[in-house]
């Protein structure tokens, strides 16, 4: 609390300092008129808006406006169907009138690619921009959390409501079956290694605030990734953050504090109905009767909570002699619905920008830092509490339990396979982590003075990371009763630390000329980077601990290094011709240490073409299309983020995971077995095809998008099963296939009201894709059914995908269940696929899948005046899920464990009325598609604070994130991201969000 408080009072002091930079600066009034510059007609409705803030004015019907300002204040003109001018305010002018040039609406907009940056209007790949400015962020502690339903064929999953959770982000579905799906994340020219995890980290990409991205670019097709070879298969997203500009230093505030509520829980028997059922189904007399007890208890109620959490945000930018900068200070404290889940984020980013050498050397300094405390919860007390028997109390006055609640044998002693009680799972169990993070890179861009055209950029970055964490499981806690390999009462005292260092440099020449209608830009350069990852884990007992307690207490400190390396040649070509026909063309030659020196090097080609046929003569004088652009492109990328290690093709050894040990004497050494690999290992290659068109209508009023894809990868990475007797361990990554993507994205963007008062902006987008194994060459038999996975609870070993030749990858695996004339499913009986008269593994079949045929996103923004109404909504269609829950919670003869205790069932139990669980049924495959609206909100903008000077704005704004989600889901929520297997999920809170933001 009192670091809380001192942090607090750092920013409030902070901000008091900087107070005075904007008391002494020389204030004016501007006035002027802006005008036409094709007639000289004066413009209405033109914004007027003082650079880096957001106090400004709107020109009257004949183009006049006057505001407030001071000197040194760069002033903003823009209007739509116009280019956008800017004017300093000089010392000692009070006039300033505009001519704005007509033009057509976004198309100068640069778009930052891998490498450099062009105009939106020569783009020739799939690639989609979003300013991150002009997003409704809500509560969006992560950069992922800003992208959900923003753009066509990028799908975020969270991967549930804990504070500081991850996401599942796929960009065209997935080309992998069991290698890295994730696309490739760049920040301010710097690739992260999202391969693995950050230990004591949900989601690496929290470490940056959300307030100081401006734009996200998301590279889709090959055309456009094949730059970053063989990273770059899953698609790229590249992450801007905000910059400073010259002029007179501003202030910003942003802030919000927020009430977060569970919007539903899992639908079990409140404990008088399931003290009825039991007696119903069993008898009073019964042994399962006799362990009923006397209490109430809403197990799920007792582990969740209603939370309370605050962000703040303080910016400064503008410039210091010459130099422009901006800095920003973050602060998170983050409640979650789950008790004992928290984290608190303290965050620092720094931009510096100067121009040197008469401008012609452009420095881009950049430095972001985190540091993330958190507490996690432990999920399995969610999957305790919807089966802990609802009659028991949450306490008992036990020599067992700590005072909690535990299932005790007739003599007194625990059940060593009960169930650990929900909320001792919680208040027990202490998992706790602090990681420092900074991210950051120098890149020195120089323009030649003796080739006009000609400029060299070094970019040198790196990306650090520092974790410590422990997790502590008191003595006599339920756990150390019911967990583990000795339940003999006894808790856990581990300790756990990760370093991980990602160094990059890149170089590369560029040379941009214009020859009469022919415009060329070709880029060459180098790339290395290493990534290093080192980790110690310590467990608690000591050699004398061990003495005391007995050998199998006592494990030594677990120590691990290894880094890897990526080398890398790579070239663009950007030719024009007439600003009408366009040529992109890239070149990557890609060399990885995770494979063997034979399969090292890969080469990574695309090719693009467009034509602007808006530009051609038998276009002009119309007045429809003010945009309209062919796309062709062709590519080739790669996948090396094989989740195997860094060196899975060599041979190695590990130590037995059963613990096995050889003793010499009273020396006991433990054993160590070869572990599989395959020495010809090699990366996936994806071939992409796309065909694209880009529109403007009504001078770009109406703007869209339409894509056509086929992506095929050969090479397949998976882990399979092989033959026993080998002597190696029985699981092998290697190249197994070919997988298949294709479909189609369409995005659409209208500005239907734009106008002095009122202004409304709608974006829509929608996505199809289809997804199929084309080849599966790890077995030769016809009868091969696929590689199956996808492990459930209940059932022991028992696995519910599969990844089967000729349908979609992670298709769900079960047998065909049959219905009464009902409709209700009858117990144990199945289809005979084969008609032999038995139900075996030879009737499975393959039935639906978890990723959605169609996704969808929309979005409304809406400014009357001073008001701001906005809402975005998500939706997935074709996607079905198992609902492990259900399943392992509904049969009757589940209920009870012969050792004396009960378990609880779903309130569905009396109408399918199993006796016996049924985990391979369909009928537990469930239609998961949805709609949800991620977030609605309401603002209001105050013109003049009346703070210290005039004009100085601010906005306060209501928000309520997941206010609505329809759907015809069994489960408590139909979007998660464990591969379609609904068990044991982290339900996404309801946040209602008041927001403050101010601007100095």
């Amino acid at each position: 609390m009192k670091k809380m408080l001192f942090k607090q009072k750092f920013l409030l002091l902070l901000l008091g300092c900087l107070i005075p930079l904007g008391v002494y600066a020389q204030e004016v009034t501007i006035s002027g008129r802006v005008t036409d510059a094709g007639d000289g007609i004066g413009l209405p409705g033109v914004t007027v808006v003082i650079e880096g803030t957001q106090t400004g004015t709107i020109t009257t019907p004949t183009g006049d406006y006057n505001l407030n300002a001071n000197v040194g204040d760069v002033l903003q003109f823009s209007f739509i169907g116009f280019e956008a001018e800017a004017r300093v305010v000089e010392a000692g002018v009070s006039t300033i009138n505009v001519a704005m040039t007509p033009s057509v609406f976004g198309m100068d907009e640069v778009v930052v690619i891998g490498y450099g940056s062009v105009k939106k209007e020569d783009l020739t790949g799939s690639v989609t921009a979003i300013d991150a400015t002009k997003l409704n962020k809500g509560l969006a502690t992560s950069p992922s959390d800003m992208l959900a339903g923003k753009v066509a064929g990028v799908s975020v999953t969270s991967d549930g409501g804990a504070p500081g959770a991850g996401a599942t982000i796929r960009i065209r579905g997935g080309s992998s079956m069991s290698a890295s799906n994730d696309p490739l994340i760049v920040i301010d020219g710097v690739p992260v290694d999202n391969s693995s995890g950050i230990s004591g980290m949900s989601n690496p990409l929290a470490s940056i605030h959300s307030n100081d991205i401006e734009t996200f670019t998301v590279l889709k097709d090959a055309s456009a990734t094949a730059i970053y070879g063989s990273r770059a298969s899953n698609g790229v997203i590249i992450i801007t953050t905000k910059k400073g500009a010259k002029g007179a230093i501003k202030v910003s505030y942003d802030g919000t504090v927020s009430v977060s509520t569970k919007t539903g829980t899992v639908d079990v028997m409140e404990a008088d109905t399931y003290r009825t059922y039991v007696t119903e189904v069993f008898g009073e007399g019964s042994d399962q009767a006799s362990v009923l007890g006397t209490a109430s208890t809403d197990w799920q109620e007792e582990i969740f909570r209603t939370s309370v959490s605050s962000d703040h945000n303080v910016g400064l930018s503008g410039a210091i002699k010459e130099v422009p900068f901006r800095f920003s200070v973050g602060y998170t404290n983050q409640e979650g619905i789950l008790k004992t889940s928290a984290m608190e984020r303290t965050t620092a980013a720094l931009n510096l920008n100067p121009k040197l050498f008469e401008d012609r050397l452009n420095v881009q300094l950049s430095l972001k830092g985190s540091y993330n405390k958190s507490s996690f919860a432990d999920h399995g007390s969610i999957g305790s509490a919807t089966q802990f028997d609802p009659t028991q109390p949450v306490y008992a006055d036990s020599n067992y339990g700590n005072g909690y609640y535990m299932s005790l044998k007739e003599d007194g002693t625990p059940i060593d396979i009960g169930l650990a009680n929900p909320l001792a799972v919680l208040e027990e169990r202490s998992d706790k982590a602090d990681v420092y993070r900074s991210i950051g890179n120098l890149q020195l861009d120089y323009a030649f003075d003796f080739l006009a055209g000609l400029k060299a950029n070094l970019n040198l970055g790196y990306d650090i990371s520092e974790s410590e964490g422990d997790v502590i499981v008191n003595d006599n806690s339920p756990m150390s009763w019911v967990w583990g390999n000795y339940k003999a009462g006894w808790g856990d005292n581990r300790s756990y630390s990760q370093l991980k260092r990602n160094t990059l440099l890149d170089f590369f020449l560029n040379y941009n000329k214009e020859v009469a209608a022919h415009r060329f830009d070709v880029m060459g350069g180098y790339s290395w980077q290493r990534f290093y990852s080192e980790e110690d884990n310590i467990y608690p007992y000591s050699p004398e601990s061990a003495e005391s307690f007995g050998e199998e207490f006592y494990r030594d400190m677990d120590e691990y290094s290894t880094e890897s390396y990526i080398v890398s040649f790579f070239g663009r070509l950007n030719y024009s011709l007439m600003d009408k026909y366009l040529l992109t063309f890239t070149l990557r030659n890609d060399g990885s240490s995770r494979f063997s020196p034979d399969n090292q090097w890969g080469l990574f080609p695309s090719v693009a073409l467009a034509w602007r046929l808006n530009n051609e003569s038998f276009m002009m004088g119309q007045e429809l299309f003010s945009d309209l652009k062919l796309r062709l492109g062709y590519g080739v990328t790669g996948q090396q983020s094989l989740g195997q290690g860094d060196y899975p093709w060599m041979a190695r050894y590990s130590y037995s995971q059963a613990g096995a040990n050889y003793f010499f004497g009273d020396s006991k050494i433990p054993l160590i077995r070869p572990v599989a690999y395959d020495e010809n290992l090699k990366w996936e290659e994806t071939t992409t095809y796309n065909v694209g068109m880009d529109f403007g209508i009504l001078n770009n009023r109406v703007t869209g998008a339409l894509d056509v894809y086929q992506r095929e990868t050969v090479d397949l990475l998976n882990t399979v099963a092989i033959a026993a007797g080998t002597n190696f361990s029985n699981q092998l990554l290697t190249n197994v296939g070919e997988l298949t993507n294709k479909g189609f994205e369409f995005s659409l963007t209208g500005r239907p009201v734009v106008g002095e008062n009122f202004n409304w902006t709608l974006n829509y987008n929608i996505a199809y894709n289809e997804n199929e194994i084309t080849k599966l060459t790890i077995n030769d038999d016809p009868n091969y059914s696929g590689v199956i996975h996808g492990g459930i609870d209940g059932g022991t070993g028992a696995n519910i995908k599969i990844h089967s030749l000729n349908n979609p990858a992670g298709s769900f695996y079960v047998y065909e269940q049959i219905y009464d004339e009902t409709g209700k499913p009858i117990e144990g009986a199945y289809v005979d696929q084969n008609q032999d008269g038995a139900i075996n593994e030879e009737d499975l079949i393959i039935y639906k899948k978890s990723s959605p045929d169609i996704t969808m996103g929309f979005s409304s923004q809406l400014n009357y005046r001073s008001w701001d109404f906005n809402f975005s909504l998500r939706a997935n269609l074709g996607n079905y899920a198992y609902n492990n829950i259900q399943s392992n919670r509904e049969a009757q003869n589940a209920m009870f464990d012969p050792s004396g205790f009960l378990k609880n069932v779903v309130n569905s139990a009396p109408y399918t009325n199993f006796s016996d669980p049924q985990y391979l049924s369909s009928y537990y495959i469930q239609e998961a598609s949805f709609l949800r609206m991620d977030n609605v909100s309401l603002g209001y903008t105050f013109d003049d604070l009346g703070i210290w000077r005039e004009g100085q704005r601010g906005r306060i704004s209501f928000t309520v994130q997941n206010p609505l989600v329809i759907t015809d889901y069994k489960g408590i929520d139909p979007e998660f991201s464990n591969d379609g297997i609904d068990n044991n999920i982290y339900p996404h809170p309801r946040v209602f969000i008041l927001g403050l933001s101010l601007n100095f």
